[in-house]
């Protein structure tokens, strides 16, 4: 057999598949749920998968960081939580037009204001993380639950402000119990089957 034929039979190695995402289309992943409902921890971890798996083009909006800088000023009335998620709907927009995958970590705790991201950005997957009260209160180690249990915290979502729940959510997600990472991998493989990230598997020649 010539050598040539040789090397072109030769098998094929096959590495696990990595993923990239799509040159034309960028997205807003929006994880939505109670304080402490495991909202930013999902989204460091599917930031983390996704860049492990060769994405580029990455960028995490958290909420409480929001909240300190583009959206300080703004308190947590009804009006300044809209304006809020206004805010970041705004940002998540343009990053998500200039072919960004945007990870967005925040409450958004009224219908109205995730209807209005949702049509400001488009490109917009809703994941719902949902997991009790109580069970976020036990997560709690900054003593707000304990405070507004206490009636010393107005309007703070879930107790004495209410939460929303998503009806139609993309993407609902048990978050009180168990390891998060299986949850990271759903948020992956949606992006997969909407189109917005694509798996390409790397082949080699074998040695």
């Amino acid at each position: 057999m010539l050598q040539g034929e040789a090397a072109t039979s030769r098998p094929r190695l096959v590495r696990p598949f990595r993923a990239v995402a799509t040159t034309s289309r960028g997205v807003t992943v929006w994880f939505t749920g109670l304080p402490r409902s495991g909202k930013t921890t999902l989204s460091r971890l599917v930031a983390s998968e996704l860049e492990a798996l060769g994405v580029d083009g990455l960028e995490v909006l958290d909420g409480d960081v929001i909240r300190r800088t583009f959206s300080a000023g703004l308190g947590f009335s009804h009006d300044d939580r809209i304006e809020n998620i206004r805010r970041i709907a705004t940002h998540a927009r343009a990053l998500t037009e200039a072919g960004t995958v945007c990870i967005v970590a925040a409450i958004a705790p009224y219908a109205a204001a995730r209807a209005i991201a949702r049509a400001t950005i488009g490109d917009y997957v809703e994941v719902y993380c949902t997991a009790p009260v109580d069970v976020c209160a036990a997560r709690d180690t900054t003593g707000l639950y304990e405070r507004a249990f206490a009636g010393e915290i107005d309007a703070f979502t879930g107790v004495s402000d209410p939460y929303e729940v998503p009806q139609n959510p993309d993407l609902e997600l048990d978050t009180a119990t168990g390891d998060p990472a299986p949850l990271a991998r759903q948020v992956v493989d949606l992006l997969v089957e909407l189109g917005y990230v694509r798996r390409v598997a790397d082949e080699l020649p074998a040695a």
